[in-house]
């Protein structure tokens, strides 16, 4: 068990591993939907005759449904994991997750069932939503509460790097599935795969959270839990700090998804670019992500978290110009850079968030006001990211207003972190 000290560090990386593996287990499921969202559900889960550009809308439209769970997802796990604690929290989660992206791959399409294909892929992906919006919390606070203090944020940023391990796993899959099948047997059934592997991922990543011990306080005690509804107690006492932590997430939200799911759907049907081209550019992008979030947040043990943050806001505002210029080359080291300079930028801002949210919050509520600010970001950022772009290049027919968007929630979230003061974890 972490006590602290520098010898605690062996036992308290192991549960940070494990965080990381079983993250990435439910990133992989909770991303292939949004692969999917950009270039399968558009043609299959709606009327044919709709302009695409319509169903493209309509398409995201279900992918943002997963970030409008999330709050409540947050609020139901993290009650439940503040009462009962974070590991079974996490495991209830994980289930919930396995279940519903297995059913989505067995879903019939629209010209099987009509108007339910769409209805019941909304309802599957508001599942998905509630189970990811308890992931995070559970396995962020497991990671950061098992870690030696002075290094709180390079163990929590192993939990973060489970979101670029499972953009690459979904797009490894996307792309094996999409290159060894034919065009008519890929949307028949080969996109199915992906979502029919998250059985046997699902098991392993509940077999790894299963071994993880449970980290005790190293806070000293707090009020039990019982006195009051931890949920309340966070939303009444700390609804501010909530509300600018979801203010700051909002730009690596919005500049992750743009860069993962948007930057697909507008390579491929504006622009022209291969989909292979662009499934590797986000692979690659992702995986140069891993090490630039573990060193962001090694950086803001020893700097502070507030200055990483910020100086990633301000690089991911002024690299939004670039991005889209680049894309529009349509040259494949200028598509790579576009992409994997954007997720490095926003690394800055999410290698310190786990335990900059957490050293928000007192323990007997951080796993709900961690998950509340978070999830809430979700919704704004990442959840209307896709559809905000896309109706912005329908109405000016240029990428610069979506440039501009993506400046001004950087502009947002740092304002939110200015206004966020450090202080130390309290009871």
């Amino acid at each position: 068990m972490a006590t602290g000290k520098d010898e605690g560090q062996g036992p308290g990386l192991k549960v940070a591993v494990m965080a990381s593996a079983g993250a990435a287990v439910e990133w992989y499921d909770f991303f292939i939907y949004g692969t999917a969202a950009a270039l399968v559900f558009p043609k299959l889960f709606f009327p044919a005759d709709l302009p695409p550009f319509v169903a493209q809308i309509a398409s995201f439209s279900t992918f943002a449904v997963g970030f409008i769970a999330r709050p409540l997802g947050g609020a139901l796990f993290g009650h439940y994991g503040d009462r009962h604690g974070r590991k079974r929290a996490l495991v209830l989660a994980m289930f919930l997750m396995g279940i519903s992206t297995t059913l989505i791959g067995l879903l019939p399409s629209y010209a099987y069932i009509g108007v339910a294909a769409p209805l019941l892929l909304v309802a599957m992906r508001f599942a998905q939503g509630l189970a990811v919006g308890g992931q995070w919390g559970g396995a962020a606070l497991l990671a950061i509460e098992s870690a030696p203090v002075v290094r709180r944020g390079f163990y929590s940023s192993f939990v973060q790097v489970g979101v670029p391990l499972g953009v690459v796993l979904a797009n490894v899959v996307f792309l094996a599935v999409s290159t060894l099948t034919p065009e008519p047997a890929f949307l028949s059934w080969g996109w199915r795969i992906g979502f029919l592997l998250s059985i046997a991922l699902i098991g392993i990543g509940v077999v790894l959270h299963l071994k993880v011990v449970e980290p005790e306080s190293q806070e000293g005690p707090e009020e039990p839990a019982s006195v009051h509804s931890p949920l309340l107690r966070a939303i009444l006492g700390h609804w501010r700090t909530i509300l600018l932590a979801g203010g700051a997430f909002v730009a690596n939200n919005v500049c992750f998804y743009i860069a993962i799911t948007y930057a697909i759907a507008y390579g491929t049907g504006t622009v022209g670019i291969p989909r292979e081209t662009l499934l590797a550019a986000v692979m690659t992008g992702s995986a140069v992500m891993i090490p630039a979030l573990m060193i962001c947040g090694a950086l803001s043990d020893r700097y502070g978290r507030m200055g990483v943050f910020l100086l990633g806001a301000l690089l991911s505002g002024l690299w939004a110009f670039a991005v889209f210029p680049l894309l529009e080359t349509g040259s494949a080291p200028a598509i790579f850079a576009a992409i994997a300079v954007q997720l490095v930028f926003v690394s800055m801002m999410y290698g310190p968030q786990a335990a900059l949210f957490a050293e928000l919050f007192p323990r007997s509520v951080r796993y709900s006001g961690a998950s509340l600010g978070y999830q809430i970001g979700a919704v704004f950022g990442g959840g209307f990211a896709p559809i905000i772009a896309t109706a912005l290049f329908a109405r000016y027919q240029s990428s610069l207003p979506i440039a501009v968007y993506l400046a001004a929630v950087c502009a947002i979230s740092f304002v939110c972190v200015l206004a966020l003061r450090r202080r130390a974890p309290t009871t």
